[in-house]
């Protein structure tokens, strides 16, 4: 499908893959253009068969309990962003000669003549929250947007819902971004590349690769993390219009072409006059909920976004000081007894949970859950020195142990051997008994959460709600 876009969808046969939010979501946007709609999907469970009919109801056929057949005359696949790439269905479809995309790709096709360009965001971690920060910048500069995308709602109803945007602040996953050949952003950054998904790309390469594909064919700006040279190796890589810059952010002191921290201030040295000797201040670190360094950088990346887009800098402060972190994000909790309680049960993985043990000193920090595939000896080896104790749940959390005892065989740890309903509240009294005034109980658990949990909120809620019972009990 290239770059092109679709003169008519009149006619043509489309074959969806998922019924889930995104699936529904395209369906019926194309169904609605006059294509010929098919939704497969291997569930059928009593939800999928409700959704099934509402929308057969709308005249969408929906196939359940069989997610591998290509139906007959299909003349595109477009698929839900966790459909795997060997899926029988593709399989098909590619002896077929049938193009797979993605609802996103869908959505860049489906903007009409005067549509909202896109500022994009990926990496491994921090994209809703960088996402959120660049949405609410946006509208502290009085323009109309939408953080869209991998949150919230899904994109193709913001692009066919006829309301009118200056700007789209869009988060994509690496699923979305394989699915996506034709999205050319106005500005996009890629955050941080760590491994994560790769029983899904198959490589770390391959991984890296789709995330890449957010600079292809930008317009004013690639953003990149200094600290990570993997992002500016995709800068480097990518295709993007004559005149597009590379833009880094860094912690640290920012050189031309950058955006830092100079003396606890957010400075930009890249969208200023003589960029060589000036720096436009843009807000304090104490701007930024919460101030933790990984947060800070998050709040640099949306800023450089916002400011290629041409936002005054007044915009940029006013946007951090107005931006609430989603729940279970380095929550604060609570203080008991003198300690504090920090909920981060979105750390899913080791990435996450190394920057959020780096924002506090000393912690007692409870961790585990499913691993998926991760290992742990990095993540302890950089953090040992902030660790007071560990309390370990989870399905595999004599992975974490086994490199707590290699790499801080000094630090005490409690193997906590329950997954009962009581298991968190038995966590945090164990993290209180250990910790001592000053220091934080950290849930930064390094895991997914479905081997206890529905998912990271309902462990992040059951976290909060035993700091809130080991308080009623020390009041």
């Amino acid at each position: 499908m290239g770059s092109r876009q679709v003169t008519s969808w009149h006619g043509k046969n489309i074959t969806v893959a998922g019924l889930g939010v995104s699936g529904i979501s395209a369906a019926r946007a194309l169904a609605g253009l006059g294509a010929s709609v098919t939704v497969v999907d291997g569930g059928d469970s009593e939800g999928h068969r409700a959704r099934a009919a509402e929308l057969e109801a709308a005249g969408i056929s929906v196939r359940l309990a069989d997610a591998a057949t290509l139906p007959e005359g299909t003349d595109l696949v477009v698929t839900s962003p966790g459909w795997k790439p060997d899926s029988p269905l593709f399989a098909a479809a590619a002896e077929a000669g049938v193009e797979v995309v993605g609802d996103v790709e869908i959505a860049w096709l489906l903007r009409g003549p005067d549509a909202a360009p896109w500022l994009a965001i990926t990496g491994t971690n921090g994209k809703t929250t960088t996402t959120r920060m660049l949405a609410s910048i946006l509208r502290a500069a009085g323009l109309k947007t939408a953080a869209v995308g991998n949150i919230g709602t899904p994109i193709i109803d913001v692009v066919t819902g006829g309301e009118a945007y200056d700007v789209l602040a869009v988060e994509l996953s690496s699923y979305q971004l394989h699915w996506a050949p034709s999205v050319r952003a106005h500005s996009a950054a890629v955050l941080n590349l760590a491994p994560d998904h790769l029983d899904w790309h198959g490589s770390m390469e391959a991984y890296a690769a789709d995330k890449g594909r957010i600079y292809e064919g930008n317009t004013v700006a690639c953003v990149y993390n200094v600290a990570d040279k993997a992002t500016e190796d995709l800068v480097v890589d990518a295709d993007v219009e004559e005149g597009c810059r590379a833009i880094g952010f860094t912690l640290g002191a920012p050189g031309p072409s950058m955006l830092g921290v100079v003396d606890g201030i957010l400075v930009d040295r890249a969208f200023v006059e003589n960029r060589q000797k000036n720096a436009q201040e843009l807000a304090q670190v104490e701007d930024v909920n919460p101030p933790a360094p990984h947060n800070i950088a998050n709040a640099l990346a949306a800023a450089a976004l916002a400011r290629a887009f041409g936002v005054e800098p007044r915009a940029v402060r006013d946007g951090l000081r107005d931006f609430r972190p989603d729940a279970h994000r380095v929550a604060h909790v609570d203080e008991v007894d003198g300690v504090t309680y920090i909920d981060d049960s979105k750390a899913t993985n080791t990435h996450a949970a190394e920057a959020s043990l780096a924002a506090f000193e000393p912690v007692v920090w409870i961790a585990g859950g499913l691993a998926k595939g991760a290992t742990f000896d990095e993540l302890v080896r950089k953090s040992a020195a902030r660790l007071r104790a560990v309390v370990l749940m989870g399905a595999d959390r004599a992975l974490i142990a086994d490199a707590l005892a290699r790499h801080a065989p000094q630090v005490p740890v409690v193997d906590l051997d329950r997954t009962d309903t009581g298991a968190m509240l038995a966590a945090v009294r164990e993290a209180a008994r250990l910790a001592e005034r000053g220091d934080t109980v950290l849930l930064a658990p390094a895991c997914a959460s479905m081997d206890m949990f529905a998912n990271y909120n309902e462990r992040g809620d059951a976290f909060a709600d035993a700091v809130r019972e080991l308080a009623a009990e020390s009041a």
